[in-house]
């Protein structure tokens, strides 16, 4: 089972229907989640938000989610998960100038994540604030909204992506798919 924490986006329903075909799915809203929704899963998915992280208290968001540093099995996160997954390792984030269009990702390091797509490829943005790196990520890809579209932990199955890959049409369904794969290959 993979357990998806809805934060709030209204696309989060659609990650469920990709890869509902593929492997049993619970969504749980982020205000309902509780630690004992990490047993027996396969890897969790951690949603977008409507929620601007440079202007709230970040601190009860890192409570939250500060399992992550501990957990065995894989992450994904999208856009809000992403930039959560940052802040628990120590990235800082900044506030930009909203992007909510296509946008070039460019590969810059290969990752199981991104098996199958082309080096350069196109995925949906909606986001207005980017991290840095933690330094124990690998930089993955980059585009010209940000630098940290996608980042891979160094030892664990943890990703980030700052882009949407649920409302990117087939290649966020090849990368979602992989992230699966990922998930059902972990021992």
């Amino acid at each position: 089972m993979i357990l998806i924490i809805d934060c709030g986006s209204e696309k989060t329903k659609n990650i469920g229907e990709i890869i509902k075909p593929n492997i049993d799915v619970n969504i749980c809203k982020l205000n309902d989640f509780k630690l004992d929704d990490l047993k027996n899963i396969k890897g969790v998915i951690i949603s977008g938000a409507p929620i601007l992280l440079s202007e709230f208290d970040t601190k009860p968001y890192i409570e939250k989610f500060k399992w992550i540093k501990t957990t065995k099995f894989p992450i994904l996160g999208i856009c809000f998960g992403h930039q959560i997954i940052g802040l628990i390792y120590g990235s800082f984030i900044k506030k930009i100038v909203p992007v909510r269009t296509w946008e070039k990702i460019n590969t810059i390091k290969s990752s199981d994540l991104l098996f199958s797509l082309p080096l350069i490829f196109e995925m949906m943005e909606d986001h207005c604030e980017i991290i840095s790196i933690p330094k124990q990520f690998n930089h993955i890809a980059s585009s010209n909204s940000s630098a940290n579209e996608m980042m891979e932990h160094k030892e664990k199955k943890i990703f980030g992506v700052q882009f949407h890959p649920e409302v990117s049409g087939n290649l966020g369904h090849v990368l979602l798919g992989n992230f699966i794969k990922i998930c059902l290959n972990d021992k």
